[in-house]
């Protein structure tokens, strides 16, 4: 997507938001066959925190909490937030730390690393895992699964998504029917044994939260820990900042690196809704069922919002940030998430001391619709 920019012998990926950043200065909403894409800062803020005319049951198969509404959505929020508190998050970060730091410790020095196969998809693997109590001999099926998974997504066959799906769901059953018999250990029993609304969560349900904490997670994870790599090894001076901030433990600021990094190539690139009421929106008119996308990507780039899309200021850009969006949706995950990524960062900073791009293999992007990087070959010197 975009143009290449010529650096020599290793050329960049193509930028992801040059054609967004193109499109916001004529039309903030534009129209992709019988679908809306929302583009535009504003609009897509707008729409996010009106879930009543921007609804997100947008498909038949259900998921809890992502396609729920109103207070069926509050609800099963309440419970998924449960297992997402601050201190429930940093009870994990000892165990994650331990994981990053046998990941980075294991790579070579001084020969080509490719960081999302290598770094990305086994630490969230490992790390999720570790989260829900999940057994470490499940790694290969997992790292196979997330590969499979993105491979679906990126053909577009529905045939294909769906079969990933139900091997994953597969996965989560057989996980579940080994702690029938079990007292709560971990997250994973401890959700069996959850309720809402006063009465026991159904088996379809659990499967569904499950798959929602890591279906999703792990390969946005992994992107993320691509998008957060390439961006050190192509700003020399934001690498030596941030490496002082490792140092120094300053959690806060590396979190609010994380977050700008990712707004401005957000991995996380969009959600769907469907228009329950006529409406207008950056001077466009969407009926009632229409399909609508908040282009998550495109607003966090919108030069309205953010004069100059690329330049990297946390504290300046962190209350207009949409990398985990905004309204009664916002990713219930951040707060792992951010820890999750901080600490990645922490260890691969503080036990190397610089991390350059591959000389001879260029960093690669995925094909349009999909905006993060597939391929970020990286020396870890």
């Amino acid at each position: 997507m975009g143009d290449q920019v010529d650096t020599g012998s290793n050329p960049q990926p193509p930028d992801p938001g040059t054609t967004h950043d193109a499109a916001h200065r004529s039309c903030p909403v534009t129209r992709e066959g019988d679908t809306w894409v929302l583009l535009g800062h504003a609009e897509v803020t707008a729409a996010a925190n009106d879930p009543l005319t921007f609804s997100s049951a947008t498909s038949q198969r259900r998921a809890i909490p992502n396609s729920l509404d109103g207070a069926e959505h509050l609800a099963f929020r309440k419970v998924v937030d449960r297992y997402l508190t601050n201190d429930r998050v940093a009870h994990e970060e000892p165990a994650c730390r331990t994981t990053a730091a046998a990941i980075i410790d294991g790579l070579p020095r001084n020969e080509t690393v490719e960081t999302i196969e290598e770094i990305g998809i086994p630490f969230a693997v490992r790390t999720q895992s570790a989260w829900l109590g999940w057994p470490p001999d499940l790694e290969g099926a997992l790292v196979e699964w997330v590969r499979d998974n993105h491979a679906a997504t990126r053909s577009g066959d529905r045939t294909k998504t769906a079969e990933v799906a139900e091997r994953f769901d597969r996965i989560i059953r057989q996980l579940m029917a080994a702690r029938t018999d079990h007292a709560p250990t971990d997250v994973t029993s401890e959700l069996m044994a959850d309720t809402v609304d006063g009465r026991p969560l159904t088996d379809e349900e659990i499967v569904s939260i499950l798959r929602n904490w890591t279906a999703g997670d792990l390969g946005s994870i992994a992107a993320a820990v691509g998008v957060i790599v390439h961006f050190l090894a192509t700003n020399a001076e934001h690498q030596r900042a941030l490496r002082a901030l490792a140092e120094d433990g300053d959690h806060a600021a590396l979190e609010s690196a994380i977050e700008e990094i990712l707004r401005i190539d957000d991995p996380f690139v969009s959600n769907r809704r469907v228009a329950t009421a006529p409406v207008e929106i950056g001077a466009e008119h969407i009926n009632s069922g229409d399909r609508v996308i908040l282009n998550w990507a495109a607003a966090n780039r919108d030069p309205q919002v953010f004069d100059d899309p690329d330049h990297y200021d946390p504290a300046a850009n962190a209350n207009q940030n949409l990398v985990f969006g905004t309204g009664p949706h916002a990713c219930p995950g951040r707060v792992l998430t951010l820890m999750e990524l901080r600490v990645i960062l922490q260890e691969l900073l503080t036990r190397t001391n610089w991390i350059d791009l591959a000389a001879d293999q260029p960093a690669v992007r995925e094909e349009p619709p999909q905006g993060d990087l597939k391929t970020v070959p990286v020396v870890l010197r």
